[in-house]
């Protein structure tokens, strides 16, 4: 069982024709995208979250559910659910503003237990910066840690939400002991600050860093460094894909049983290049799509 905990919340995205008055719903959020991503891939998943009963919130649990994920660690609440208005440039990346007062996902509380047969834990994304919930989210990702269980973070850094940057990247190198697998964007990366044998010397047995159309790299403990180039597509935008690159390398690690703390650094160049580009392959789905919609694993069989 993979575990993915952190913020469902409805993206609000511009339709085909651009008009902001004509904006689309859609289900979203990046840890609700990785575990809808790794359902329709396969792996065995269940969500932890708070989601709230409004319409909003009846269609985030129909959408993991449709995916095959497990809802019985969602917690739910009457408040509001958490809004996203999408802004998409000329290339397909796309911008962000939040509506998070009072809204469910804020609220969650750690639970006692994870799911039996847990196997590893996602985090990331506003979940881990807005309160009191983060610090909900951070407690799991310690105690998840401290078990033994493999735990992977995607900061998807979102700046507009963080009031006081420093105090967040303080918090960041916090988290890294309690971190397997760091997986962030170069945006990411040059927003927080360090490097990634700086990362890998504070805990994460592997870090990778995802640079949009240029593909993918991986770096391990050991000293290994492992890239690959993006699959070209025609970007329709970019909502989801870097969700969907933490799905499918958590899909692939289970795949080949190195959800463990020695496991990345085992799988050495031929395994590393084979799972970066099957990230590669998978991310590039998402992005030939509007909105967040990842690939099903039927769909990598034929890319």
């Amino acid at each position: 069982m993979i575990v993915v905990a952190g913020e469902a919340l409805i993206d609000l995205v511009p339709s085909e024709s651009g008009a902001l008055a004509a904006l689309d719903p859609r289900c979203g959020g990046g840890p609700y995208n990785t575990a809808v991503a790794l359902g329709r891939l396969g792996s065995r998943t269940a969500f932890c979250s708070r989601i709230s009963t409004d319409a909003f919130g009846k269609a985030l649990i129909g959408g993991l559910r449709e995916a095959g994920v497990d809802v019985s660690s969602v917690q739910r609440g009457s408040e509001p659910t958490t809004l996203a208005v999408a802004s998409i440039a000329a290339d397909g990346s796309a911008g962000y503003s939040f509506y998070v007062e009072g809204t469910a996902d804020r609220l969650f509380s750690a639970p006692d237990r994870l799911p039996d047969g847990t196997r590893a834990v996602s985090f990331g994304t506003c979940s881990l910066v807005l309160e009191p919930g983060a610090s909900a989210y951070e407690e799991l990702m310690r105690s998840a840690s401290a078990q033994g269980v493999f735990t992977t973070l995607d900061p998807n850094i979102r700046a507009g939400l963080i009031p006081d940057a420093d105090a967040y990247r303080a918090r960041f190198k916090s988290w890294l002991p309690s971190v397997s697998l760091l997986k962030l964007s170069e945006e990411d990366a040059r927003w927080l600050g360090g490097s990634p044998r700086e990362w890998l010397a504070s805990g994460p047995s592997a870090v990778v860093i995802t640079r949009g159309g240029d593909g993918l790299t991986a770096f391990t403990r050991d000293g290994g460094e492992y890239s690959v180039p993006g699959e070209p597509v025609d970007v329709v935008d970019t909502i989801g894909a870097g969700d969907t690159v933490n799905a499918a390398l958590l899909h692939g690690l289970a795949a080949r049983d190195t959800l463990s703390d020695a496991g990345p650094a085992g799988l050495g160049a031929d395994g590393w290049g084979e799972l970066l580009r099957f990230a590669a392959r998978a991310a590039a789905i998402t992005c030939s799509r509007a909105g967040a919609e990842p690939p099903y694993a039927h769909e990598l069989d034929a890319f």
